[in-house]
């Protein structure tokens, strides 16, 4: 599952960027390497949260930096939505 999680979660930043998927790695800072400004960054939380059914806090949003804490983050409310803790 978590590898899928991550494939998904790079197709989005890749439709939202424009960079080939190829291109984003996990360590990829959305900012600095990927050129995504606070307007892409709300598509990006926006096609998460309707990819996987969960819920971004507004204050988790500007902790996600990197690919890495994308894919953490989804996987955090994954869990927490299987086991009943949303």
């Amino acid at each position: 599952m978590a590898d899928n999680v991550e494939k998904e979660i790079v197709f989005i930043i890749s439709e939202v960027s424009g960079f080939d998927e190829d291109e984003i790695t996990p360590e990829k800072n959305f900012f600095k390497d990927l050129e995504v400004d606070s307007i892409k960054a709300i598509e990006i939380t926006v096609a998460l949260e309707k990819k996987f059914k969960v819920s971004v806090r507004d204050e988790d949003v500007p902790k996600i930096t990197t690919v890495k804490e994308a894919v953490a983050l989804i996987n955090k409310l994954l869990d927490q939505k299987s086991s009943g803790k949303v």
